[in-house]
């Protein structure tokens, strides 16, 4: 089975609503544009994708909800709190925790942790890809994993980073 795995880091959010706690930022309106063309980049990738772990933070959610009509009606949406902030080790964890059987999954979250993840689990990849990681995983930035084998048995330094994508480069987009 070809599994793939895609990260998501959510979308640009606001910092000008004093009195909100990091944890509840909204999307800006840079942020909220994003998401139809990164929809689009999704489109078609995601019918493979099953399964959805995405942070509580309220950009996170705002983010799988912008996106979400790429998705299968069927794909399992796991919204955690433990996420929110997570490092790459915890993604890590939760990615070796889902069902073999499973063929796709995304995850949506923050920096650094993401980045973090993509860097720990993809050594090789498409030299454009790799050019771009080399540059940073900006708000928006959405990457695609080859994963070689089970989900239970997902290794660091193990898959290939077959694309990335950053939102400056998606179309219909001038950021």
């Amino acid at each position: 089975m070809d599994r793939r795995l895609f990260v998501l880091r959510h979308a640009t959010s606001s910092w000008q609503r004093s009195g909100l706690s990091d944890h509840q930022r909204p999307l800006s309106g840079r942020g909220r544009d994003a998401l139809p063309p990164l929809r689009r980049a999704l489109e078609d990738r995601a019918p493979d994708i099953e399964v959805v772990l995405c942070s509580s933070a309220v950009r996170t959610v705002a983010t799988l909800e912008g996106v979400r009509a790429a998705l299968p009606e069927h794909a399992r949406v796991i919204i955690d709190d433990e996420l929110y902030g997570a490092g790459g080790q915890t993604w890590f964890e939760r990615c070796q925790l889902v069902g073999d059987d499973v063929a796709g999954v995304m995850v949506i979250g923050h920096n650094p942790g993401l980045e973090r993840l993509v860097h720990d689990l993809a050594p090789t990849g498409e030299p454009a890809a790799l050019d771009l990681l080399t540059r940073g995983f900006p708000t928006g930035a959405l990457a695609e994993l080859a994963v070689p084998g089970p989900w239970s048995q997902l290794e660091l330094d193990s898959c290939h980073l077959a694309a990335l994508q950053i939102p400056r480069e998606l179309p219909n987009l001038d950021l």
